[in-house]
């Protein structure tokens, strides 16, 4: 909000005081207000000074902040916060406030700014020649269904043209704005459509007595017999019946779903006992681990399976020493290895199968590259932490291109390389890189609708 000061001292009164019409408003403003709260009576004495004197001066909040007993400067903190107060000397006949707000500014109140500013003067605020007139543009005013509108005084001129407002303005210079009859100005009246009504025409609708007059009227008309030419007429062919076909339930399905038996209607014609009712109804599946464990990893997205043994499956291409090719694992692994070791021993060294790491000279290592002058940020590839960045770079991994140009083979020696039991396939690490790599930051942003982590 812009700053709003006082006029200029060349511009303010020397004093100032109500008159004797005002005197008395102003003391029924103050009773209303119980001791001791008299202060809360400034605003509308302000209002007051405004309209009597055209505008809000210096020497009136002074006056009004003496009659109130408060401070000179609590009186100038409500003058200047709010919008209503003219702190300037405006037209004397007629300042025009012009809403600005979206729906007079789509029914063309731009063009009522621009009448303003030809006809009166080219900056808000200011007067015309004469002094008769000044305008501005304010904030919504309250009618925005008869947009465009103008507000003069306590009065609104609504569904207004550039033509029209050019006439008002003339007439309240001329000082003949009395005889402009307030509100819309195309003909309607208050708010209806300018067509006429087009609902609500009859109050059969909404009053009471005469939908239960005409429910009764219906009622006896039923119970009174047919009269008798009526029923030895004979009944007309079903294809001349002018009256609505009910819809043919003959392609509805047969089911036992609870939810199409009558039953269940509320309130239901039909009672059946809860045991039949329980007995027709569909039962829930029953529980199924081997099922549970089906979802495809992109659904689950979790390492750990939610019930059953855990498995966790090894490389194709990782490393296995020949003594541990064929063991089982698990609970039947486990029963081999007791059994393995109650065996006599033989001259065959253990091999630890667990730290065991792919070959650095396996075909299936991906191609290093000499250190370039730049390196990108690989951490920015989810799962890859500072340590294993070290790692890459060890292997002569330095760029985004590299990562996203891994074959299967190559993905599967990492993984091995690092231990990480198919977390590279699971985190994407390809896809990520070949974001970074096409656009960095934003492009990972775009595909993957997160930043980098």
């Amino acid at each position: 909000m812009s700053v709003r000061r006082l006029a200029e001292a060349s511009l303010q009164p020397v004093s100032f005081a109500f008159n004797r019409a005002n005197a008395a408003a102003a003391k029924q403003w103050i009773n209303k207000y119980p001791k001791g709260r008299e202060q809360s009576a400034i605003i509308p004495l302000l209002m007051l000074a405004q309209e009597q004197e055209g505008w809000v001066t210096k020497a009136a909040i002074e006056t009004i902040s003496d009659m109130l007993g408060m401070p000179y400067i609590r009186g100038l903190e409500v003058a200047t916060f709010y919008t209503q107060y003219q702190l300037n000397p405006v037209g004397t006949r007629a300042h025009i406030q012009v809403c600005g707000t979206t729906p007079c500014m789509l029914r063309g109140s731009e063009a009522l700014m621009d009448l303003c500013r030809s006809k009166i003067h080219h900056d808000q605020f200011h007067t015309n020649d004469k002094g008769t007139l000044s305008w501005e543009e304010v904030e919504c005013l309250g009618a925005c269904v008869n947009a465009p509108m103008v507000m003069i005084f306590k009065d609104t001129f609504e569904d207004l043209t550039p033509e029209r407002l050019a006439e008002i303005i003339d007439l309240y210079d001329a000082g003949k704005g009395a005889s402009v009859t307030a509100g819309p100005q195309n003909g309607r009246i208050t708010s209806e459509p300018i067509t006429g009504l087009t609902t609500l025409k009859s109050e059969k609708a909404i009053l009471k007595t005469t939908r239960d007059r005409d429910a009764k009227a219906a009622a006896k008309a039923a119970r009174e017999p047919a009269p008798a030419a009526i029923v030895a007429a004979p009944a007309a062919p079903a294809q001349a019946s002018a009256g609505p076909v009910a819809p043919s339930k003959a392609s509805k399905p047969k089911t036992d779903a609870p939810e199409t038996s009558p039953a269940l209607e509320t309130p239901s014609p039909a009672k059946v006992a809860p045991e039949t009712e329980k007995a027709a109804s569909v039962r829930a599946p029953r529980h199924s681990a081997a099922n549970a464990n089906k979802a495809a990893p992109e659904v689950e997205k979790v390492l750990k399976q939610r019930s059953g043994p855990i498995v966790k499956a090894e490389p194709a291409a990782a490393f296995k020493a020949p003594e541990a090719k064929g063991t089982q694992l698990g609970a039947a692994g486990k029963t081999a290895a007791a059994k393995t070791t109650n065996a006599k021993p033989t001259n065959a060294k253990p091999t630890n199968a667990k730290t065991a790491k792919p070959s650095l000279e396996d075909k299936n290592r991906p191609a290093g590259i000499a250190r370039p002058a730049l390196v990108d940020d690989l951490k920015l590839i989810s799962g890859v932490a500072p340590k294993i960045e070290g790692i890459l770079h060890s292997l002569g991994i330095f760029t985004y291109a590299q990562v996203a140009s891994w074959k299967k083979a190559e993905r599967e020696w990492v993984d091995g390389y690092l231990s990480f039991h198919g977390r590279i396939e699971r985190e994407d690490w390809v896809k990520q890189a070949k974001a970074l790599a096409k656009g960095g930051v934003a492009e990972y942003i775009r595909v993957f609708g997160k930043k980098p982590v």
